[in-house]
């Protein structure tokens, strides 16, 4: 039996991961009370294989009946794993804006008040969580894709990485594992005849990857990285976010981004790779 529980911040996107998994023909549970958890996999047991349930974890005595249920499910040797939906708190406090409505711990206050509130107290839920996905640059239909391709390798017991170039200046992804930072390699931005390219285009990734100080760099990472992914499996981490940044996202970042794409494919690791703000 594959259970899993899809949570995380009010507004981040748990609706949207609850609709891929039942049109992935899972089972899906909505809004469910965590004291209700453990009665409801033992009901559909044997009925059902895949199980998805919505859990709003909202005050300290709910988070507290989640951690006894899911205890409990591990006791019972039931494979769970936690799909956490992030984003970051202004692009949340927007979409309640947008919607009009209050954020459910906002008691009264402003909506960001009700966002601090509720990112303090899933903060050790997110800590656990095998998968955490950020929604901030993301739309509906990509944040469905991004899930739908998440769950299409449930199967697989290896790591998966998915690599984000980003530019600093336009603030660091919240679902990172690794944060590498590229702004101390010349920037391209700097050469006119380069300006305009992105690292994409082979003159800038000759500039910035022939450097012998980013060779360095990306050989100590990979180094530190080999040595931490078996780890990582067993923690039972198998979803891997590599950030790396530039000033502004578009020559150093993803040049280095690009290059270890390859390394890794090369090391028959699935891999995706996305440029943030390559466009911006």
């Amino acid at each position: 039996m594959e259970v899993v529980i899809i949570t995380g911040m009010s507004g981040a996107g748990r609706s949207t991961a609850a609709h891929v998994l039942e049109d992935s023909n899972w089972y899906v549970v909505d809004n469910l009370p965590p004291a209700m958890l453990l009665p409801l996999i033992k009901e559909v047991e044997g009925e059902h294989q895949k199980v998805a349930v919505v859990i709003d974890v909202r005050s300290r005595a709910f988070f507290e009946e989640f951690a006894q249920a899911l205890s409990a499910l591990k006791q019972m040797q039931v494979n769970v794993r936690i799909l956490f939906l992030d984003s970051a708190d202004e692009i949340l406090v927007r979409r309640y804006e947008a919607t009009r409505r209050p954020h459910p711990l906002q008691a009264g206050e402003r909506i960001f008040d009700g966002v601090a509130r509720e990112r303090e107290l899933l903060g050790d839920l997110r800590a656990t969580a095998e998968i955490v996905l950020d929604s901030s640059a993301l739309n509906v239909h990509q944040l469905g894709n991004k899930i739908g391709e998440v769950f299409a390798q449930l199967s697989d017991r290896g790591i998966h990485l998915s690599l984000l170039s980003f530019g600093y200046k336009y603030g660091i992804p919240y679902d990172a594992d690794f944060i590498l930072d590229c702004r101390f390699i010349p920037n391209p931005h700097w050469v006119p005849e380069l300006q305009p390219l992105s690292g994409k285009d082979g003159a800038v990734a000759k500039m910035v990857l022939d450097n012998p100080a980013t060779k360095d760099f990306i050989n100590n990472f990979l180094h530190l990285f080999n040595g931490t992914k078996d780890g990582f499996l067993q923690e039972g981490k198998r979803y891997l976010t590599i950030a790396i940044g530039c000033t502004g996202g578009r020559h150093r970042s993803v040049a280095v981004s690009e290059f270890l794409t390859n390394e890794f494919k090369n090391q028959k690791i699935d891999t995706t790779l996305n440029h943030r703000d390559l466009d911006r």
